[in-house]
């Protein structure tokens, strides 16, 4: 018998708020907390909705991910922005315990109280990325990115696509673009911790060049995202 699901929002670079203690270590990087390497544009509000919609938990963060990278693993180069790398170590030990810690470790305890239960998470963390990087135009509106290694994150992924690219043809969807999913992240991190027959974890990429505030097409293709979703999950619960 299959595994009831459960859903699972995160937004790991959800806003560039440095808290009033670390100020002093962004004097001069105070322009680079408005690009895309402060935050994530459109993330927080795609995934609240999505966590709306689907009645769904929710774990966001709207520190910068220049001060400490949630996505990032401890150890990895970029867990620390030039503005924090360069912090004591008991400073750099300080931003980890009281922002990245806790994060990390409250989603991983929600999903693992669901496990014990008996449901299988289906984990959507929210994200979004610059149209050009190094001079590179991304091509695509929507990146889903998961481990290829996992059947079932490519099923729902193709599922997913499928979807979208029905309800929006001109949008442009690809799978582990412009990231590759089995890259170092949050999700990665998890399917360490947990096996296939219990999570299963998916990057939603967007294309920051479509968020727009107050912008009837940023309105509607959220509302895409989430219609096919839906019909990827009604799919997929249909094959089992």
């Amino acid at each position: 018998m299959a595994k009831p699901i459960s859903l699972l929002i995160t937004c790991e670079h959800g806003g560039n708020r440095i808290p009033p203690r670390y100020r002093p270590l962004f004097r001069g990087f105070e322009a680079l907390l408005q690009t895309h390497r402060g935050f994530d544009p459109g993330a927080l509000t795609m995934a609240r909705e999505l966590a709306k919609a689907f009645k769904a938990p929710l774990f966001v963060s709207t520190v910068s991910r220049l001060l400490v990278d949630l996505n990032r693993s401890i150890g990895h180069p970029r867990l620390y922005s030039e503005a924090t790398r360069t912090a004591s170590k008991e400073v750099r030990r300080e931003i980890l315990e009281a922002h990245y810690l806790p994060y990390r470790s409250q989603a991983e305890a929600h999903i693992a109280g669901e496990v014990t239960k008996g449901r299988r998470v289906i984990h959507i963390s929210s994200h979004s990325f610059t149209p050009v990087l190094d001079g590179e135009v991304r091509k695509a509106g929507i990146g889903l990115l998961y481990d290829p290694a996992r059947a079932g994150e490519l099923d729902l992924c193709r599922q997913w696509q499928a979807a979208l690219n029905e309800l929006a043809p001109d949008l442009g969807v690809r799978r582990n673009y412009p990231y590759r999913g089995s890259s170092d992240g949050f999700t990665a991190w998890l399917r360490k911790r947990f096996a296939e027959k219990d999570y299963a974890g998916i990057e939603l990429e967007i294309n920051q060049q479509l968020v727009a505030a107050r912008s009837r097409a940023w309105r509607e293709l959220r509302r895409q995202v989430r219609a096919a979703l839906k019909q990827a999950l009604i799919a997929l619960a249909n094959e089992r």
